[in-house]
C-alpha cells in the first residue's frame, strides 16, 4: 500500500566497510553478540552468564518478565553500559574496544522514552540520527539528505516533518524516533519495546518494516512482552531471573511448558495452523465453565 509503513532499499552509496551485494562474511563474523555477560546494579545481579548473538539479516524477539533484564540486556550489547564480566562482540571485534564514532554508525539504540527533544521539529530530530556519519565540519551531504528522506517516508513522519516534536502523539513520537535511528542507516538496531505506544494499526505495519529490513541485511533486536507479536520474528529469546532460559524459531520456543514456567498457570499456549497462539486462560486447562442458569 502507498501509504503503509515499507520495506524500500536504501537510496544511498554504501558507508565505508559497508558489504556490496552479494558480498560473504566468515561464520560468526556478521554479528553482534553478548558472550557469559554478567551484570550487577548495586551488587544485586541483573544479567548472569548471558550468551545471547544477533546476526545480520535477522529479526531476534527478546521475551520475559518485568524486571527480568531484558532492557538492561540491549543497553549492555549498545555499548551504554559495561559488563562486570563477559564481553560484548561486534563483528569479531570487542564491543569496548570500538571507537563511539563507529559504534554509532554500526548500532542504532532505541530506548523505551525520551528525553525527547520537544523544541525540534520532525525533520530535525531524524537528522540527527547522521551525526555520526558527518565529517569534521557536520556538513550533511547528498547521501544524507538521501538517508534522511528515506527514513522519514518508512515510517510515515514526512507528511508532519515540520512540526515540533512536542505537538505529536505518543504513537507518532515513536515513528519520528524510529526515524531517527534507520537515519543512521545501521548494520545493528536494537529497540526496546517499539510497539508499545503504536496502536493495532501501526503495530502491524510496524512489524511489517521489521521484516523488510532484515532483507536489506539490518540485524534487528527488540525487546517485546506479546508472543503473538514476537511470532514474526526468525528467532525467539526468553530472558528470566537474569538468565537466557530458552530460545530458539518461534514455532518450536513458545511452548506451554515454558510460558507456563516463566508467567503462570494463566497463560495458555493453543496451535492455530502450525502456529503456537498465546492466550489468557484458566489455571487449569479441564475446568468446565460455569452453567447458564437455567
Amino acid at each position: 500500500m502507498s501509504n503503509a509503513l515499507r520495506p524500500a532499499s536504501y537510496p544511498g552509496p554504501p558507508f565505508p566497510n559497508e558489504e556490496r551485494p552479494g558480498q560473504r562474511e566468515a561464520p560468526g563474523i556478521a554479528s553482534l553478540a553478548a558472550e557469559n555477560v554478567t551484570f550487577a546494579y548495586a551488587g544485586k545481579p541483573v544479567l548472569q552468564e548471558v550468551s545471547l548473538e544477533l546476526r545480520r539479516a535477522e529479526w531476534l524477539a527478546l521475551l520475559g518478565p518485568n524486571g527480568g533484564g531484558k532492557s538492561t540486556l540491549l543497553r549492555v550489547m549498545a555499548g551504554l553500559l559495561s559488563p562486570q564480566r563477559g564481553r560484548v562482540v561486534l563483528e569479531g571485534r570487542p564491543l569496548a574496544k570500538v571507537s563511539s564514532w563507529l559504534r554509532g554508525q554500526t548500532l542504532a539504540f532505541l530506548p523505551q522514552s525520551g528525553p525527547y527533544p520537544e523544541e525540534l521539529t520532525v525533520e530535525e530530530v531524524v537528522r540527527l540520527g547522521r551525526t555520526p556519519h558527518l565529517g569534521l565540519l557536520g556538513r550533511e551531504g547528498q547521501a544524507d539528505q538521501e538517508a534522511v528522506g528515506w527514513a522519514m517516508e518508512q515510517t510515515q513522519v514526512r507528511e508532519f516533518r515540520s512540526r515540533p516534536l512536542s505537538t505529536l502523539s505518543g504513537g507518532e513520537r515513536a515513528r519520528v524516533m524510529l526515524a531517527r535511528s534507520l537515519a543512521a542507516k545501521p548494520k545493528y538496531l536494537l529497540l526496546d519495546e517499539p510497539t508499545a505506544h503504536l496502536d493495532l494499526h501501526h503495530q502491524a505495519e510496524f512489524l511489517c518494516l521489521l521484516s523488510g529490513l532484515r532483507q536489506q541485511g539490518i540485524g534487528v533486536l527488540t525487546v517485546m512482552h506479546d508472543p503473538n507479536l514476537a511470532r514474526q520474528a526468525d528467532r525467539v529469546a526468553f530472558l528470566a531471573e537474569g538468565r537466557i532460559v530458552a530460545q530458539g524459531e518461534p514455532q518450536e520456543a513458545i511452548t506451554q511448558e515454558l510460558l507456563s514456567h516463566i508467567y503462570g498457570p494463566m497463560v495458555r499456549v493453543h496451535p492455530v495452523e502450525g502456529q503456537p497462539v498465546v492466550i489468557l486462560g484458566g489455571s487449569n486447562s479441564g475446568a468446565q465453565r460455569p452453567r447458564r442458569p437455567d
